[in-house]
């Protein structure tokens, strides 16, 4: 008979990490750990406290609804949990990892036996110019050639000069540079920002305004230079119907897919489905999840045949996260399988 548990754990930021949202130094998560006649599966729930749709004072009541019901199945409570996504992620992976050889082989896959990797893009966080610099030398040193950066908290003209620099160095042959606004520009300003990031051969700009303004994110995704990427825009789009309408009325370029904020793998197949549909490309993000959550969004995207660089390279920002062999080397993440699991609450 199914039984289940969960255990909350604290990751905590080998240094503090800056958005326009603020500066996080830890970030919180859960694990939802089935047995099944002595065999275990592994889950993470992971919230973003301030982003995540399920950031509420229930949470863990859910959590704890989750687990003395287990026996229902996951259908059944991915149903049930429909508001609370990053339960449902947490579930589905425990679910798989018990189905299983392994614990923590959920996809397998020439990526899981070693022998193909996932190209990702280097993250450079907000903070001062110096640091911001230093990361971005950091990241080319590796052997990065897409770049992400957290831009909107610091002076615009500063980040301006930061990108120029760049492409002074780099033209977009070498280094492809995305940035990331996490919704800091006004409605008003945004489109006057977009012309003057364009001159620096961007990728794309990840959710340049805060989202539920479908109108003026239309407008931008329509008359922006150069193309937009919806992110916390899909936050809280439950069903598959609005799904569809928010694609049909914004008319992205991109789209950014967040397991642990959009319901798991099904809300972002279905995300996925919707997109591809309306010729809208798009690419997966992890948020901030531990090793445990991080293992699975990599070898579930592996399956998917995305060339793009993917959002997966997030594993080593904390001094507390699990060992694995996940491990990124060259501006890719490979499983590395000299190096073992080490999972430890």
């Amino acid at each position: 008979m199914l039984k289940a548990k969960y255990v909350k754990y604290i990751l905590n930021f080998k240094r503090p990490s800056g958005t326009s949202r603020g500066v996080m130094a830890t970030k919180e998560t859960w694990f939802i750990i089935i047995e099944d006649y002595g065999k275990q599966g592994i889950g993470e729930c992971g919230i973003l406290r301030g982003l995540s749709i399920d950031d509420c004072p229930e949470y863990e009541a859910k959590l704890q609804w989750t687990c003395s019901n287990i026996h229902l199945g996951l259908e059944h409570l991915l149903n049930e949990l429909i508001e609370y996504p990053s339960i449902q992620f947490g579930l589905e992976m425990a679910f798989k990892s018990i189905e299983s050889s392994s614990e923590f082989l959920l996809f397998p896959s020439t990526f899981t036996k070693g022998f193909d990797h996932i190209p990702i893009n280097g993250l450079v966080w907000m903070g001062s110019e110096a640091f911001m610099r230093q990361q971005i030398s950091e990241k080319i040193e590796a052997g990065f050639t897409c770049i992400k950066l957290k831009i909107g908290a610091i002076d615009f003209k500063t980040e301006l000069a930061i990108l120029k620099s760049i492409r002074n160095e780099f033209s977009v042959a070498d280094i492809e540079l995305r940035v990331d606004a996490n919704g800091a520009f006004s409605p008003k300003e945004a489109l006057e920002k977009l012309k003057r990031l364009s001159h620096y051969q961007l990728h794309s700009i990840e959710q340049p305004i805060k989202p539920k303004q479908f109108e003026d994110m239309a407008f931008l995704c329509e008359q922006a230079p150069f193309p937009v990427a919806l992110d916390e825009e899909l936050i809280g789009v439950f069903t598959n119907e609005n799904k569809q309408n928010v694609l049909d009325t914004i008319k992205p370029q991109y789209i950014i897919l967040k397991p642990s904020l959009i319901g798991g793998f099904k809300g972002s197949r279905e995300w996925i489905s919707a997109a591809e549909h309306r010729n809208i490309k798009w690419w997966v993000t992890s948020a901030l999840e531990s090793n445990i959550g991080l293992n699975a969004i990599a070898q579930w995207t592996f399956t998917l045949e995305n060339k793009l660089p993917q959002g997966l390279g997030t594993g080593s920002l904390f001094t507390n996260n699990f060992d694995s062999p996940l491990t990124v080397k060259n501006g890719t993440l490979q499983y590395d399988l000299e190096k073992d699991w080490n999972f430890n609450l």
